[in-house]
């Protein structure tokens, strides 16, 4: 073992500095800042280097920790750079926006020995930021190209993981994309402060660099459908992720001010970008002056109490059903709205909307945790006559997402779906019941994280692979 590891009995953990909360509160830059070379390789030096690494274990990439860990606590960047890259088509991403305390870190062996665990993330995000700094990452250079193409539905995270790695193969990848800007979730939902745009706009420009074609604007359905895509491609992958809002169905519930969390980040994204928002520039969907009431414990509730307050409302409530260590964001996410000013209301829950023409309250009902579901959560009751009001001139609703109707909207009624209104597929061969047609990510497996949807773009390409190899086979054998 080198002399390098092991230095979690010597050496505290420590994460990069946070922006002080008067000064992140006033923008969205992010507000961790960089590590410099000497904490990386200190932080890095902690890793015990154990025999069975639960941290990788833990990873839905199964990303190489103790191995870039080692490497860079050597002071071998490059070198991590290029074992971390090589299982993570996004490590700048997954560095800033994963949940670490929830999958690696929180596995951490010194974390549950009472060490405090190796900031992963941290050390994830400086590797592959010096990585771009350096002038390590290149595009891709195809040795052999091929002339077998592929569409993909989708320029989230599963799609352009998914297009990267079939390139790599050499085949011609287009990514058809109903946005104007490629990256999806990436670059519409997730605020500045935890993903700064450049981040994505560097990433997907490596890939056009690289060969892949995007087409934005692009609705299947409207501008082509799905069979007209099979007919251009030698095989498709449908990676549009999930957008429809869940609603909550209580009375009120069409008055004004209320809007959908997507739709709300979005605003404020787009502004962000330079774009002309006319919703938030009349007001509608800017937070500034109100008191917003946010409804949902998840990361995209912290994402938009969060902007609330970068917004300048006048006060931001987050209401929860269950109390905050049932809450199923991340804790660190909830320490840093806490931090910033936002007043969480736990064990309380909506039950109606009040105001004439627009929302000016929410009445709400006091919950207790009862018995364990099925999922082995406590479910929450409403305890009777709890009831009281809480004033609000903006409410966002943060229940979750569903699946669009993809049939209907790519007119392809055929395309099988499950009666959550997933796409369907072979969990073997990832195949969809049409042939040559293949789906991934959050549209198969329901809204989750991005690693996730990184994973499945990259089996969906190991497959897909194995299908346009097999179509060779049957060309060379019929001739």
């Amino acid at each position: 073992m080198s002399e390098k590891m092991l230095k979690f009995v010597e050496l505290g953990q420590q994460s990069p500095p946070k922006r002080s909360v008067k000064n992140r509160n006033q923008d969205f830059k992010e507000i961790y800042e960089d590590f410099i070379n000497r904490s990386a390789k200190e932080q890095s030096s902690r890793c015990s280097q154990c025999g069975v690494p639960f941290c990788q274990v833990h990873c839905p990439l199964q990303n190489n920790i103790p191995d870039w860990l080692k490497l860079t606590a050597e002071g071998r960047l490059q070198d991590a750079y290029e074992l971390s890259q090589s299982t993570n088509n996004m490590p700048e991403v997954c560095g800033r926006i994963c949940p670490q305390d929830r999958l690696c870190e929180g596995n951490c062996v010194i974390e549950q020995s009472g060490h405090g665990t190796v900031t992963i993330g941290s050390v994830e995000k400086y590797i592959t930021d010096t990585a771009w700094e350096k002038g390590w990452v290149k595009p891709i250079k195809v040795k052999k190209q091929k002339k077998q193409s592929v569409g993909i539905i989708g320029a989230g995270p599963a799609g352009l993981a998914c297009a990267e790695e079939l390139r790599k193969s050499g085949y011609q990848v287009t990514i058809y994309d109903r946005y104007d800007r490629p990256g999806g979730l990436l670059i519409y939902g997730i605020p500045n402060f935890k993903l700064e745009k450049f981040v994505v706009e560097r990433r997907t420009k490596l890939l056009k660099d690289s060969g892949i074609k995007f087409v934005q604007n692009f609705e299947v359905g409207n501008d082509k459908t799905l069979y007209d895509l099979q007919k251009k491609h030698d095989a498709i992958l449908i990676a549009t992720g999930v957008y429809k809002a869940r609603e909550i169905d209580i009375p009120g519930q069409k008055l004004e001010n209320i809007f959908p969390a997507m739709e709300f980040l979005t605003a404020s994204n787009r502004k962000g970008l330079g774009d002309k928002v006319e919703l938030f520039d009349d007001g509608t969907l800017n937070a500034e002056g109100k008191n917003v009431v946010v409804i949902g414990g998840g990361d995209t509730a912290m994402d938009c109490v969060r902007t609330s307050v970068r917004q300048k409302a006048k006060s931001v409530k987050c209401l929860y059903r269950r109390d905050r260590e049932n809450m199923p964001g991340s804790s660190r996410e909830v320490e840093n709205a806490i931090e910033e000013g936002v007043k969480f209301i736990w064990l309380t829950s909506p039950k109606q909307f009040i105001g004439d023409k627009k929302v000016n309250a929410v009445e709400v009902s006091k919950m207790k945790l009862g018995n364990p579901d099925t999922t082995g959560r406590r479910t929450p009751e409403i305890i009777k006559g709890s009831e009281y009001e809480i004033h609000a001139d903006l409410v966002i609703k943060s229940l979750g997402f569903d699946p669009e109707n993809i049939p209907k909207l790519f007119n392809a009624e055929e395309l099988a779906v499950s009666k959550w209104g997933t796409i369907k597929i072979d969990l073997k061969s990832m195949e969809t019941n049409l042939k040559g047609v293949f789906a991934a990510g959050d549209i198969v497996r329901g809204a989750s994280l991005v690693v996730w949807a990184i994973k499945d773009g990259r089996d969906a390409a190991v497959q897909i692979e194995k299908y346009l190899n097999s179509l060779e086979t049957k060309k060379i054998k019929a001739a």
